[in-house]
């Protein structure tokens, strides 16, 4: 067998190598610019793992690598307030606040001035209530924005203050921010601002004050009518306008009926009763106060005193009935007839004791049951129960007795009395009257009306009138209303910025145009020419100040006239603490550059912590 020798295999041709440039020359022209733009975002997603693998772990910081790039380590979270808490900050939240300020000054801006419109509201309960006072509609309209309750803060405060005014500082206030909201946007510091506007109010008051009448005291007569004139200036806005020399002279005899070092308004009390006319409204020299709940008895009772002997009582005096838990156990009938007759015996001797200081009239704030009353009428005694709180303190202050919560040790010393004392019907109800009250000066004004939203406005009205006669009083000094006031301040600060250097010039000439809205808005609800009148007040103050500086808005002439020659005066006090009240709000609401407000809980516990076992 022959053997064959192998033979070796030749290589495989070998292709020839080709470059990268031509392997790229090769590829069509359309699909070198897809091949492009693949290696391009390959390129920069190599560049953005980098950059995370780099914070996620990053390199020591030795020496040996102090010059490559360094990147800031992760930060931990720090969770300050709770989930949901909303956050609002900076200029818009300013902004934001004003806006909120200026939306409810124009709720009560139509409620200026003796043509002033009352407004209608509604509350949650179906309550209508019908006004044009500023505080109550402040205080009806539940705000919830909190910058904007702010504004409510300062109407209360001004009501409770002076008791008039509120709806003109609310409208300061309002006015005050809307000048200064350019400035706010234009990127003027609040610290700014706020320093302009309190150094206008310090030279405001200060100008109040040089122009201000003082009151005198020492001709009565005068004295009276400067008081009168006051009251009626604070109801030429109100609904009891019509009637005002009525309630005028009712208002001053109240509040002089007074202890003029005290002037306490609490001892002046107002009863409301429906029906009749405004004009069969009384004023009575003593207390006066509903009849009470009465029982079998009432009506053999005497119904009228001269110089009575008044005892005033926190006691119970009827029968108490068992508890339901109480238990008693007897084994014989007569030790129930002993606990009988002992009950009777404590309220019997309860009645001797009244009985034995010689009373005529018995009051308490307790119950006065059916034995009582009927013990009382045989012995010729008048006695009311229930009497409320306010009335019955009214009563002691007047009268000189003190309130016993027990009838052991009563005496006659404790007992009060006045000049007579009667039971009378007014309208559909029963009074009972306390006239000619030695120990202390008071009265009681018993309004009548037709519906009783009217007569609670007449009621509002009353009150603010009262406060502006107290203020006068105390104050001793008036200045001209009308918007002659506020129109001359604003000429005053006018003037005295342009002394000013810096950006509180601009900040003191905003707070002098912002006085205006004052008379400007009397004129807007009047139905007058509002540019008219006011470039004639400009005209007027700026041409001789002294001569015209009580020019102000004529409601009657339609023109401008001197108010005080009309006697349109107000305590200067209202026009000093309106001012004021204003200017510190305005800095308070641009004091604040960011609200924080958390969630409203959904858990019904307060503590927020697990229910008590039981």
């Amino acid at each position: 067998m022959t053997s064959r020798r192998a033979q070796p295999q030749s290589p495989p041709p070998q292709r020839p190598r080709r470059t990268i440039w031509q392997m790229y020359k090769g590829i069509e022209p359309r699909y070198r610019i897809l091949l492009g733009m693949g290696f391009m975002g390959f390129s920069m997603f190599g560049l953005w793992a980098s950059d995370k693998l780099e914070e996620a772990f990053p390199a020591p910081s030795d020496t040996r690598m102090a010059g490559r790039r360094q990147m800031p380590m992760m930060q931990p979270q720090v969770i300050v307030l709770k989930e949901g808490t909303d956050t609002s900050q900076g200029v818009p939240q300013l902004l934001s606040n004003i806006s909120a300020c200026l939306a409810v000054c124009d709720t009560i801006r139509t409620t200026l001035g003796p043509r002033g419109m009352d407004k209608l509201i509604v509350d949650a309960q179906k309550r209508v209530t019908i006004s044009n006072d500023g505080a109550t509609i402040m205080k009806l309209l539940e705000v919830v924005q909190p910058a904007a309750r702010t504004l409510v803060d300062i109407a209360r405060a001004q009501d409770a203050e002076v008791g008039d005014g509120t709806t003109s500082v609310v409208l300061l206030a309002g006015e005050l921010l809307k000048e200064v909201r350019e400035y706010v946007e234009e990127g003027v510091s609040a610290q700014v601002i706020i320093r302009g506007f309190r150094r206008a109010a310090d030279m405001a008051v200060g100008r109040i004050r040089e122009l201000a009448s003082s009151i005198d005291q020492k001709d009565a007569g005068e004295f009276r009518a400067l008081l009168e004139k006051c009251a009626g200036t604070s109801m030429n806005s109100k609904l009891i306008g019509s009637q005002k020399a009525f309630f005028t002279q009712m208002v001053v005899d109240a509040v002089q009926r007074l202890d003029q070092d005290e002037l306490n308004e609490d001892m002046i009390g107002i009863k409301k009763i429906p029906g009749g006319a405004m004009q069969d409204s009384l004023l009575v020299d003593g207390v006066a106060f509903k009849k009470s709940f009465s029982y079998a008895g009432f009506e053999q009772q005497p119904k009228a005193f001269d110089a009575p002997r008044i005892v005033c009582l926190n006691v119970e005096l009827e029968l108490k009935a068992e508890k339901d838990n109480a238990e008693v156990r007897v084994e014989r009938v007569s030790e129930y007839q002993a606990i009988v007759d002992a009950e009777w015996k404590i309220i019997f001797d309860k009645l001797d004791q009244i009985i034995a200081t010689g009373a005529n009239v018995v009051l308490s704030r307790l119950p006065i049951g059916d034995l009582a009353t009927q013990y009382f009428a045989d012995r010729n005694v008048f006695c009311a129960g229930r009497v409320s709180k306010d009335d019955l303190d009214r009563v002691c202050e007047a009268t000189g007795c003190r309130m016993q919560s027990t009838t052991s040790g009563l005496s006659a010393a404790h007992l009060g009395t006045c000049e007579r004392f009667e039971e009378r019907q007014i309208g559909g109800q029963r009074f009972n009257l306390f006239r000619g009250c030695p120990q202390a000066k008071t009265c009681t004004i018993v309004l009548r009306g037709g519906a009783e939203q009217f007569i609670d406005e007449v009621e509002r009205s009353l009150h603010d009138s009262i406060m502006v006669v107290r203020r006068a009083i105390k104050s001793q000094a008036v200045v001209a209303g009308g918007g002659a006031i506020e129109m001359e301040l604003s000429r005053h600060l006018r003037e005295a910025s342009r002394q000013i250097e810096g950006k509180q010039q601009l900040i003191v000439a905003a707070v002098a145009k912002a006085l205006e809205v004052v008379p400007r808005q009397l004129c807007e609800n009047a139905g007058f020419d509002t540019t008219d009148i006011i470039t004639q007040l400009r005209a007027h103050h700026a041409q001789d100040p002294d001569r015209f500086r009580w020019y102000g808005v004529d409601i009657e002439t339609e023109s401008v006239s001197d108010m005080f020659a009309k006697f349109v005066w107000e305590p200067a006090l209202v026009k000093i603490n309106a001012i004021s009240s204003a200017i510190e709000a305005a800095c308070l609401i641009l004091s604040v550059d960011e609200t924080v407000t958390s969630q409203q809980s959904q858990d019904p516990m307060v503590g927020g912590g697990p229910p008590m076992r039981r």
